[in-house]
């Protein structure tokens, strides 16, 4: 099954958000950005969408209103890194049955943001998914996918609903996922968001943002989801020496990533555990 549908409400909300972080990006924390009404006529959107994006970056702690003056790039975050050393970074499933709704799946071109994050040309066709991924048939998180269109032009509606998605990447499609670069930070859900999770508006989420690139250093992806906050938690390990034995690399799906063959079986130096909590 191959879908490809012009733009819905969800790519439109996503192309508002990618615009908005795109100003972000480019200014220094208490720089001002455009006005809504600015803002509305540039991206050709009515006022309440425009005002959703601005509610959802506000309260993820990357815009601040200033009341009758207007709207302000946040201070920048405190940032921690993790690192593995030379060992491999390995990300443990998570319990329950894995499955996907497809919510659309369009071609179209990259735009400045999502070019910059593939490394290719904004005009660039890119591959848009948005798809819900249900634990249990539970709905736990929300993922938007965008792959280059010329690594992957026969990528079907089938291979993103069902089996292992890296995996159909290499059998199908030749592409070798190699190394994923991935941050993750707590966020709270829109109204949309909330509506397909199942969850009050505003609920704490996290916030998964994550660049894989293939054995010859080529982006395959960059990808940013929502997770329950109400069912999900973090759990980190250190190693701090060698094991005897190092244990054995398990197979499932990874907080944040679709199931992959991220290890070959070396020993980590650092993993994260997702754990999905009962939602009963």
């Amino acid at each position: 099954m191959q879908i490809d549908a012009a733009p819905g409400t969800v790519l439109k909300r996503e192309r508002v958000r990618d615009a908005i972080l795109g100003l972000i990006e480019e200014r220094r924390p208490g720089d001002a950005i455009p006005s809504e009404r600015t803002l509305c006529a540039e991206l050709g959107v009515s006022r309440p969408t425009l005002r959703a994006a601005v509610d959802e970056l506000v309260a993820a702690g990357l815009l601040v209103r200033r009341h009758g003056r207007g709207m302000y790039v946040a201070a920048e975050k405190i940032t921690q890194e993790l690192v593995s050393g030379r060992q491999a970074f390995s990300l443990p499933p998570a319990k329950g049955t894995w499955t996907s709704r497809l919510l659309e799946f369009c071609t179209l071109p990259a735009g400045a943001r999502v070019g910059r994050k593939l490394r290719m040309s904004p005009a660039a066709q890119i591959r848009y998914v948005a798809r819900l991924r249900l634990v249990d048939g539970s709905p736990v998180a929300i993922e938007h996918l965008h792959l280059p269109a010329d690594l992957l032009p026969d990528l079907t509606g089938d291979e993103l609903e069902n089996g292992d998605l890296y995996e159909h990447l290499r059998e199908q499609h030749g592409v070798h996922v190699s190394e994923a670069v991935q941050s993750i930070e707590p966020t709270v859900v829109t109204r949309a968001e909330a509506d397909l999770l199942q969850v009050p508006e505003l609920s704490p989420a996290l916030l998964f943002e994550r660049l894989t690139t293939d054995t010859h250093d080529r982006p395959v992806e960059y990808v940013h989801s929502i997770y329950r906050g109400d069912r999900y938690r973090i759990v980190s390990r250190l190693t701090l020496g060698p094991r005897a034995d190092p244990p054995p690399s398990p197979e499932g799906h990874h907080p944040g990533i679709p199931p992959g063959d991220f290890t070959h079986g070396d020993p980590i130096a650092f993993s994260t555990h997702g754990v999905v909590q009962d939602g009963s």
